[in-house]
């Protein structure tokens, strides 16, 4: 056996563990602001849960009709419908809130994330995975990557993770807590092959139904609500974001293979069964995301903990960093599927600095779904335009922090704030 080589990549102000959602917003934050940085991301491309989750609709950058999320993650979002010829939805009206999402796609939002990620002088590191983390000294956190040519280690002042999964923070020894059940994750495809007008939906759904009773489906395989096993929602979008793939936290890497067997074990399941009923002869599967999207795995343990009420109430919190907004969204895999709730009339939640901030740590940041919240909090805050808003000011944070060697939680609030809006942030008090 030979022992194992670590080469030195090198030194730098921050580094940022993860490119998607919120990862590549907190590099080219803090690339901006004038910090060397580095950013890891284990796919091929980046986006996160955009790209390779095949979750291609942003949201939400709006509360109550005016906009609370911008920055970073909104000029990306807004220029990628732009590049396609697209148009924006009415924000002001009283849709419902999920048409407010912003369909962008998703090839072109990686490669414009490539752009900014250069432009921000950015260094890239894809299919890197990280493999160990020393966070102990304040002043510098060394962290060990496994490339696709061997281990390496790089050095930097500021770390932030943005993984989704606090896979970082729980290398660096930082406490993390799951929820008793975490909610169920999502396969997105995409179909072909027929016509759903031409389908009797009714037929099919009792077909579904019977498969569902004789035990050779899932109810949940394709739909939400299991009380009432139905695919009329699944074949009339010719796939996207139905059915739900259920499991305990995938945040490590034997858990997430068993979710990503089960999905792909569910998708096989409906393909055979559409393939034998009438008018579904030619069904095909054109697209399956390359990752099954997950929506829980862990939350840190921060400074301070986001609880339902602090969020449906729209708690300003003194040291908040950025908006949030998106009803409680919580996915089950049983029962109707969803445990919902609106916010309060007219609130609209806030982020605060501690929540980022893992407990015992120092210039540590999180960023992303896995901040430190309750599970019906998170349920909501871990959508994208949140992520990409808890990214920015991560960045700024970090940039920050480097520059004036001083620990994130020690920045006067005020200064991150205005570094924030200098770089097109929505930011409490300062709309």
């Amino acid at each position: 056996m030979c022992d194992l080589h670590v080469r030195k990549f090198g030194t730098f102000n921050v580094i940022v563990i993860g490119g998607g959602t919120a990862g590549v917003v907190a590099a080219v934050q803090a690339g901006r602001a004038g910090a060397k940085t580095l950013l890891v991301e284990k796919n091929g491309i980046l986006g996160g849960t955009i790209t390779v989750g095949g979750v291609n609709y942003p949201s939400l950058f709006h509360a109550w009709g005016r906009q609370v999320v911008a920055g970073i993650g909104w000029e990306l979002v807004s220029r990628c419908v732009a590049e396609c010829g697209g148009k924006l939805p009415d924000f002001t009206g009283s849709a419902p809130f999920w048409s407010k999402g912003v369909a962008v796609n998703w090839p072109v939002y990686g490669a414009l994330c490539d752009e900014a990620v250069a432009a921000a002088g950015v260094e890239l590191l894809l299919h890197t995975m990280v493999a160990a983390v020393d966070a102990d000294e304040p002043e510098e956190k060394r962290v060990t990557l496994c490339t696709k040519g061997g281990l390496v280690e790089a050095a930097a002042k500021v770390l932030i993770d943005c993984t989704g999964d606090a896979n970082a923070l729980s290398l660096a020894g930082c406490d993390v807590e799951a929820s008793s059940e975490c909610q169920p994750g999502t396969l997105v495809c995409r179909a072909s092959g027929y016509d759903p007008a031409k389908l009797d939906l009714a037929a099919i759904d009792a077909a579904y139904a019977e498969q569902v009773r004789l035990g050779k489906l899932l109810a949940s395989d394709g739909c939400w609500d299991t009380t009432r096993p139905s695919v009329r929602k699944w074949l009339s979008g010719r796939g996207g974001n139905c059915g739900h793939v259920g499991g305990e936290s995938a945040h490590d890497s034997p858990r997430k293979t068993q979710l990503e067997l089960r999905a792909r074990q569910a998708m096989m399941r409906l393909f055979r069964f559409f393939r034998s009923q009438p008018g579904l002869e030619n069904f095909t599967i054109d697209f399956i995301a390359p990752e099954c999207g997950v929506r829980e795995t862990v939350t840190v343990v921060g400074n301070e903990r986001i609880t339902l009420e602090d969020y449906v109430s729209g708690r300003r919190w003194p040291d908040a960093v950025c908006y949030s907004f998106y009803p409680i969204d919580l996915h089950t895999i049983g029962g109707t599927g969803i445990n919902g709730r609106a916010l309060d009339d007219g609130a609209v939640p806030t982020i605060p600095r501690g929540a980022m901030l893992p407990v015992g740590s120092v210039n540590v940041i999180v960023a992303g779904r896995c901040i430190s919240s309750d599970q019906l909090a998170n349920s909501a805050l871990r959508t994208q335009a949140t992520c990409m808003a808890t990214g920015q000011a991560a960045g700024a944070m970090a940039a920050l922090a480097a520059r004036t060697h001083t620990a994130v939680s020690e920045l006067p609030i005020g200064d991150v704030l205005a570094l924030l809006k200098q770089h097109g942030a929505i930011v409490p008090g300062n709309e």
